[in-house]
């Protein structure tokens, strides 16, 4: 249960996230449980925290796999409590118990309907889980309406909560397929990361064989796959390739070429080049094909090993074979991982070894086996350095094997035996070499290694018995002392089957087996019955009467198996008048020549399989196992994928145009604002045109259609589309509306361009708006008249509260042969673009001679952005520079790596920023903060409580403290406990806002809100450290 609430909570701050760290810091899970009774009692009390402790209490039961099933009745009455923690935790006792309690269950569907129209994301996601946790045919019409509803949600987590529920009413009731096949069809369109797997592995439950489903998905799921999270993509890349096995043909064709899109093979003759083309049939790689190669590369560097493990399946089932062995290094990096991981990863590799030796060939020693290994991971090993055997490396791997035969594992050392006849069997120049080297392993004093090493002469013995007759005879004399019931019974096999090249022997070993052979176990005994039935067919004359006696011992045996062989045989080989026409036969049946046996893989078949699935581990089709189907030998129309794409849409009488008025130190001014994407023109009435271009805007004109922007030019979408545009004009100071205008922009004579930061020289001009009766009513305009954004936050960049003084090592003089660097984040905007970091770097010269043309040289990783400082010429010795660039860290704190070049040397450097410095700090006002805290809730925040230092309680030290480890301004505050703090980040423009709430007993409580959850966590790690030292 705790695994399927973090599962459908994994994406930041869940719901089942906040509970779980919320019961980590408020329960004490190693003291004693309350008593039922009195947490009963505080679940009935009036007052929220009573009813909050209680819950906590109860779901650390739950954690800690006690029943709490009899506190439903008092649980389930808090669920329409309006404290939303509460509420949290009550729908995590109802997710775990609502199916054993279906009925009481079932008397708050009500609350759970309206739970499912709450403003909270994480209640109606819940409301959702709950309400189909309740496994009850008579609410299946509620849960289906609920699935539709929430399939349409706003938020991208409850639509995920929604996809999860399809598979659970599936599996109430099949009979909703074709419904919920519907609703699967409209989440697959879904462009949103969070849903993509959600909504496949549905897919894969519900309708895995309406692959006409996938069609116009294809390319997007392609393309977003390496931004869904682990889960969903394993879930994913097992689905396309599937997916792919259907739609396109086989890139495996001995006959065929690729073309330029497909990496071509890395040894090609040129005989192959020159060969005439009537007989080659070209192959030209589906453009598809290609994408989902490509984009599912990346993720063999992914930390998940089930993602890695998912590609390399891909890879195996779909690339060309040229191309399959660039998953290898990845699979032997997960060597490192768990046993268990390890398991797993080693069969997959075993049945790869099998067909592609030279695959893992130079990884060999990555195989060699461990002391600390377990031994079913020695096994596997065993297995894969035995199929990667070969002529030239035969002899380091039989080295190798020596050393395993002596290992104190029995169950290893028989195994490593029995990989030596399989290289004997496999490799014919090695196999005297094996079969000496196990003739002296039967001298051994461990009976496990005698045993097996006789069961695997035997076998090898069957290829060239004539041979090897001095052998067969070895294994006689040691038969008194040998005692594994196995071993004595492939002696007597060799003795029977060759009796007649050891005539002498034969007839004493019989002897010997007829003294003890009732104490001998059933194996042993058919064998000595089957010895007697040959050496009487050959050597009759001296075995006749040793052969009646130990067919009259079989014929008494308590075994019945025995006691029947021994009466088939003695109407075989001894004529009486019963006897029938098969006993002339009895030398031809019993003495036929053998095939000699075939030592092979246990790993062989199991390719039938999809590597990396549980029908392959266990070598058995499981449950829900879906096959691979073959290549199509005729590829299917690939114009299925394409999809229509919707241009933007420009219209003119329609166009809503905004006129703002501002600046309140010079004369009015005005400009309009266009609605139009890609870009956001702002048009000056005689005096030119300039534009503001934003992807946030980009998104937001694009979800709107022509029908919509035609006929719905309304308050509301004015209201929204002013929204958008203050974010860009928060370089002035006030804004406000006058009126709203439609605009035809052919009419309009622009005379120059002009940029946003010449506004303020821009000569006025009068301009009489022109009004279109057929788009703006009279209410609209009445509207629209006192229309203001005077309640849109207005955040202003401004200068760092505290600039750090440290300076980092950039470059040693001793690396850098007299070059010395050092770097310091200034925390101002940066000059150069604004998405970049400010970075200052001091260059010293220590060396006694002149540094020439210091640059920036190449960058990694691929496709970082660094605005570099300009070549400096020459710096003498012992002389400094100080120079400035820009770095775009993408909202990372991953480093960025460049190399440092002089005119005669390159040196390698990194500059590594701490999460503080990523941001911007920025003024608004408390009214503003809590405006946008109230939009960052739930997912977007995190919060801890801490023991603060007596000297940081004070409002100047704190705010030092907070801006020492972050670049962020402060934002006046009415309470004298309470410090607020803002920023952005440089890259994405990001909001971050920081609360630090000083309580009682030296506590506080930090708040961080931003929509980058990752740096909101790192920031609150580091703040958490600052505090609480003096």
């Amino acid at each position: 249960v705790w695994l399927d609430c973090l599962v459908e909570g994994e994406d930041g701050v869940g719901f089942a996230g906040l509970t779980f760290v919320s019961l980590l810091t408020s329960v004490d899970m190693s003291s004693s449980p309350t008593r039922n009774d009195d947490l009963k009692e505080m679940l009935e009390n009036n007052k929220e925290s009573l009813k909050l402790e209680a819950m906590k209490r109860i779901v650390g039961l739950i954690a800690k796999g006690k029943n709490a099933s009899e506190l439903f009745p008092a649980v389930v009455k808090n669920v329409a409590s309006k404290n939303i923690e509460l509420k949290k935790l009550v729908y995590v006792y109802l997710v775990r118990y609502a199916e054993e309690q279906q009925d009481l269950a079932l008397l708050s569907i009500s609350t759970f309907q309206r739970a499912l129209k709450d403003p909270n994301q994480l209640i109606r996601a819940s409301a959702l889980r709950v309400l189909s946790s309740i496994r009850v045919p008579i609410i299946i019409p509620i849960m289906m309406l609920a699935i539709k509803e929430a399939a349409s949600d706003m938020s991208p987590y409850v639509r995920k909560t929604s996809a999860h529920a399809i598979q659970k009413l599936y599996s109430l009731d099949p009979d909703q397929k074709e419904h919920l096949i519907e609703v699967i069809e409209k989440l697959l369109k879904d462009k949103s990361t969070l849903v993509a797997g959600s909504v496949v592995m549905a897919f894969e439950e519900v309708c895995p064989e309406r692959i006409d489903l996938i069609h116009k998905n294809y390319r997007k799921l392609c393309n977003l796959l390496v931004d869904v999270e682990e889960w969903g993509q394993v879930v994913i890349i097992s689905m396309l390739t599937r997916y792919a096995r259907t739609q396109f043909t086989s890139p495996w064709r001995e006959d065929g070429v690729f073309d330029e899109n497909s990496e071509r093979a890395f040894y090609e003759s040129d005989e192959e080049k020159t060969r005439d083309d009537t007989e080659i049939k070209p192959y030209t790689m589906d453009p598809d094909h290609r994408l989902l190669l490509r984009n599912t590369k990346p993720l063999l560097q992914s930390r998940n090993t089930a993602v890695v493990m998912s590609v390399a399946q891909l890879y195996w089932h779909l690339a060309p074979r040229n191309e399959v062995s660039i998953v290898t290094k990845s699979l032997v990096r997960l060597l490192r991982s768990h046993r268990e991981v390890q398991y797993i990863v080693l069969q997959n590799i075993a049945t790869m070894s099998i067909q592609r030796k030279g695959m893992f060939e130079p990884y060999m020693k990555s195989f060699y086996v461990r002391s600390t290994d377990a031994t079913h991971i020695k096994s596997l090993k065993l297995e894969i350095l035995t199929n990667l055997a070969n002529e030239a490396n035969i002899s380091t791997i039989l080295r190798e094997f020596q050393t395993y035969v002596k290992s104190q594992d029995k169950q290893f050392a028989a195994g490593t035996i029995q990989a030596i006849g399989r290289c004997a069997t496999n490799i014919s120049e090695v196999t005297d070499t094996c079969l000496n080297g196990l003739v002296l392993l039967l001298s051994n004093r461990d009976e496990t290694v005698v045993a097996e090493s006789v069961v695997v002469i035997k076998k090898l013995l069957q290829a060239q018995p004539s041979q090897h007759s001095d052998i067969i005879k070895h294994m006689a004399k040691l038969l008194d002392n040998i005692t594994v019931s196995m071993a004595r019974a492939s002696i007597l096999w060799l003795i029977g089957e060759y009796c007649e090249r050891v005539p002498k022997i034969a007839p004493d070993v019989l002897r010997k087996m007829a003294k003890s052979f009732t104490s001998e176990e059933d194996i042993v005994k058919l064998q000595t019955v089957n010895l007697a039935a040959k050496l009487y067919l050959t050597n009759s004359k001296q075995t006749k009467l040793l052969t009646q006696y130990i067919l009259n011992l079989g014929k008494y045996d308590q075994n019945y198996d025995i006691r029947d062989r021994t009466r088939f045989i003695r109407q075989l080989i001894v004529p009486n008048e019963k006897s029938g026409a098969l006993s002339k036969y009895a030398r031809r049946i019993l003495l036929a020549p053998k095939p000699a046996p075939v030592l092979e893989s246990a790993y062989k078949d199991r390719d039938r399989y999809q590597l990396g699935t549980l029908s392959h581990t266990i070598n058995t089709k499981a449950s829900g196992y879906l096959e691979l189907s073959d290549w199509p030998a005729v590829a299917p129309d690939q114009s299925v994928r394409n999809v229509e794409v919707i241009e933007p849409v420009r219209i003119h009488p329609s166009i809503c145009t905004a006129l703002f008025h501002f600046c309140p130190d010079s004369p009015p001014s005005f400009f309009h604002i266009s609605c139009y994407c890609p870009s956001l023109p702002v048009l000056l009435p005689g005096e030119g045109v300039g534009s503001i271009t934003g992807e946030d805007w980009e998104v937001q004109a694009k979800t709107y259609s022509p029908s919509d922007l035609r006929h719905c030019v309304d308050i509301g979408f004015v209201k929204q589309l002013l929204f958008r545009v203050s974010g860009y004009l928060h370089v002035f100071r006030s804004v406000t509306v006058s009126y709203v205008v439609p605009f035809v922009p052919q009419e309009v004579k622009l005379q120059k361009e002009v940029s946003l930061l010449d506004l303020d020289d821009c000569e006025l001009t009068d301009v009489k708006p022109w009004f279109c009766p057929s788009v703006l009513s009279p209410s609209l305009l009445t509207d629209l008249e006192g229309l203001s954004l005077s309640n849109i936050s207005t955040m202003q960049v401004s200068g760092p509260a505290f600039v750090p003084e440290k300076s980092h090592n950039l470059l040693h003089r001793m690396t850098g042969k007299g070059l010395a660097a050092q770097y310091q984040f200034t925390r101002q905007p940066c000059l150069y673009q604004p998405n970049m970091v400010s970075v200052q770097i001091s260059l010293t010269n220590t060396s006694d001679h002149r540094l020439e043309q210091i640059h920036i040289g190449e960058r990694s990783p691929a496709g970082l952005k660094i605005h570099c400082f300009n070549t400096i010429e020459f710096l003498e010795p012992d002389a400094s520079v100080t120079v400035s660039m820009g770095i775009d860290f993408n909202d990372s704190t991953q480093a960025a790596n460049f190399q440092l070049c002089t005119k005669e040397d390159q040196f390698s450097v990194s500059i590594q920023p701490a999460v503080g410095d990523l941001f911007l700090a920025v003024t608004m006002t408390e009214q503003d903060f809590r405006k946008e805290q109230g939009k960052l809730q739930g997912m977007n925040e995190c919060s801890a409580t801490i023991t603060v230092t007596a000297e940081n309680t004070s409002s100047q030290p704190l705010n030092r403290r907070v801006a020492a480890m972050a670049n962020v301004g402060v934002v006046p505050s009415g309470q004298d406990n309470v410090h607020r703090f803002a920023g952005k980040t440089a890259c994405s423009g990001a909001v971050l806002l920081v609360t630090v709430e000083l309580r009682e007993s030296s506590a506080a409580v930090i708040t961080i809100n931003t929509e980058k959850s990752v740096m909101g966590s790192m920031l609150l790690r580091d703040l958490k450290k600052s505090l609480a030292q003096a």
